[in-house]
């Protein structure tokens, strides 16, 4: 068949400029038609050519570029390499990642500037002025440290208050806490990186001047007032990082927002901003089977995959099997005890008294690893008592505090060629837009409660138990594998179970994104406190027939999920280098070179 003499031209051009995309990057219409040109080659060539060999048309596919080296448009969700690599969200955040690393930026200067990317590619998970956590592995000091990128209430958002308006919003300007996300940033550049914040917000700004919402330009208008404050302070990198923080949170920038909010019925003011701290704080870590795991504190919901991991210490997982029914019933049933205590306990350490050290230790998992059926699934909620040293709270001593699709956070893992690890989970959703500044707020205060005397119950200058949970594992004093996911209350229960795919049963990053995930909604749920779902288990719907059968027979309710169930991003590091991984069911990519 005689090919179109129209289509014939359209795929010339189409190549050429395609081609060209890949070298510029800052062409996003050229980038984008690199993907019909491979769709409309396949087509033509099938057409023209109908007893071309299969193996022609896939090395036509395989000079397509690679993820690493493609345009950020280009999809791809696992990569490897020696020099460095990046897991996160969107597709252009990752590109802008890697293109920091290539230019010499380290792990924390591509973490910083994946972060800022994704609050334009992934916006719908993460806004500017959303939140952070970040865990840092820091080679020169051999150290890991936590970046407690969590904002608190203003001081205007009292129970009492919310008790009045018939609690805490789910969305819009009341359910906005103090903007965190980019002192974080800074923070992180200041201690960890060596680039300024003009270069590692480059592509990020690159993104919003090709972007066509109508808050791509006021963000990128703010962003290079920053700028601006950070040039004007003088060649110091540390003093000309602070002036850009000082401008967002008590200078000119923190006034048009404080008046915004109180002309429009914020609660956020000048004084919450201008007192903001990027507390930099000790991780909570505990061993496993000679591995060092690493989670931030419980302001997060974190620990209590320590305390998860602290329970299976005692069993042999490896010998039951990967997602076999024994393995999934007593990892399911330990989650269960850990995130009774995390409801229970778990909140902003700067205001209440967590026993995390008691929560995390061996005695008190030997204690509560008993009350595990090996035969049946639990179908109560059984918080522990740490201070009196008891496997159950008394019932008349139980507090109150006994989901869905991925749309509230998204995912950042950077490493880098010396060694360093920064891991960081984004989050902020459903607020507002601050006027003409085109910064977003989120809505995170839907994650306190109003329970007088409940630990996570809201109050003034408190940060709220977030589910945003980073995590690192060191072997020997070296990181082998990161973690970031994005997902409410599944977070850790993907993140354990890549955990447990690496320590016991080996698999590598990109088949343990792959692998069938499950977990479970047996917990108050962490936004407007959703009602716990007594012996839910959720599993993927490609789980195999018979495991599922044997699953319920163990009384489990079981609720088979065609979706990703939650979005893993991975990098696993080795002597040979870098393999980073994302699940693509859930748009994740990875990148590395």
């Amino acid at each position: 068949m005689s090919p179109k003499p129209w289509l014939a031209v359209a795929l010339t051009v189409i190549q050429a400029v395609s081609k060209l995309a890949m070298i510029r990057r800052r062409v996003p219409l050229l980038a984008r038609l690199a993907v019909p040109y491979r769709t409309l080659h396949c087509w033509a060539s099938q057409q023209w050519h109908p007893n071309l060999p299969l193996k022609l048309l896939l090395v036509a596919l395989l000079m397509t570029p690679r993820a690493s080296v493609a345009a950020p448009e280009q999809p791809a969700a696992h990569a490897t390499g020696s020099q460095g690599a990046v897991s996160a969200g969107g597709a252009g955040a990752v590109d802008a990642g890697i293109e920091i690393l290539k230019r010499g930026g380290n792990a924390a200067d591509a973490a910083a500037a994946t972060i800022l990317a994704l609050s334009v590619t992934d916006s719908l998970g993460f806004c500017f002025g959303g939140e952070v956590p970040i865990l840092v592995y820091d080679a020169r000091r051999q150290v890991v440290e936590v970046i407690a990128g969590q904002g608190a209430a203003p001081r205007l958002a009292t129970r009492e208050y919310f008790e009045k308006q018939g609690g805490i919003p789910a969305s819009g300007i009341q359910a906005a806490a103090v903007p965190a996300a980019f002192d974080a940033c800074i923070t992180l550049l200041d201690r960890s990186g060596t680039l300024r914040l003009a270069d590692v917000a480059e592509p990020a700004l690159d993104l919003l001047d090709r972007g066509k919402a109508p808050w791509h330009p006021l963000l990128a208008r703010t962003l290079r007032r920053l700028i601006a404050a950070e040039n004007q302070a003088g060649p110091d990198r540390s003093r000309s990082l602070r002036a850009a923080a000082d401008y967002f949170y008590r200078g000119p920038f923190a006034r048009e927002l404080a008046d915004w909010s109180a002309q429009n019925g914020g609660l956020i003011r000048f004084e919450d901003l201008a007192t903001h701290v990027t507390r930099v704080e000790e991780p909570a870590v505990v061993d496993y089977r000679g591995h060092a795991v690493y989670k931030c504190g419980p302001w997060t919901q974190g620990p209590y995959l320590l305390q998860t991991l602290r329970l299976l210490a005692g069993f042999d997982l490896a010998s039951l099997g990967h997602n076999r029914p024994e393995s999934i019933h007593l990892t399911i049933e330990a989650m269960k005890l850990a995130l009774a205590d995390r409801d229970v306990y778990y909140a902003d350490p700067l205001f209440v008294q967590v026993p995390l050290d008691v929560l995390l230790s061996p005695s008190y998992a030997d204690l509560r690893r008993p009350l595990i059926d090996l035969a049946h699934a639990s179908l109560e909620q059984r918080p522990g008592d740490p201070l009196s040293g008891q496997a159950l709270l008394a019932e008349n001593e139980k507090r109150r505090g006994l989901v869905g699709a991925v749309h509230d956070t998204t995912t950042c893992v950077a490493a880098d060629r010396w060694g360093n690890v920064v891991i960081a989970t984004p989050s902020g959703w459903s607020g507002v837009q601050a006027g003409d500044t085109g910064v977003w707020l989120g809505s995170r205060l839907q994650s306190f409660n109003t329970w007088a005397g409940h630990p996570n119950c809201i109050a003034p200058g408190k940060r709220p138990r977030i589910t945003l949970t980073p995590t690192l594992i060191l072997k020997e004093g070296k990181p082998v594998l990161a973690i970031s996911v994005a997902g409410g209350d599944g977070q850790d229960q993907a993140a354990l179970q890549a955990v447990l795919n690496q320590i016991d049963f080996k698999l590598s990053a990109t088949e343990s994104v792959k692998a069938v995930r499950f977990g479970t909604n047996h917990h108050l749920g962490s936004f407007r406190q959703s009602p716990p779902q007594l012996g839910s288990l959720l599993i993927h719907d490609n789980a195999d027939p018979a495991t599922i059968a044997a699953l319920e027979r163990l009384g489990h309710k079981v609720e088979r999920s065609s979706g990703p169930l939650w979005a893993p991003s991975l990098v696993r590091i080795t002597p040979e280098g870098f393999e980073a991984a994302g699940d693509a069911r859930a748009g994740r990519h990875a990148a590395a070179y």
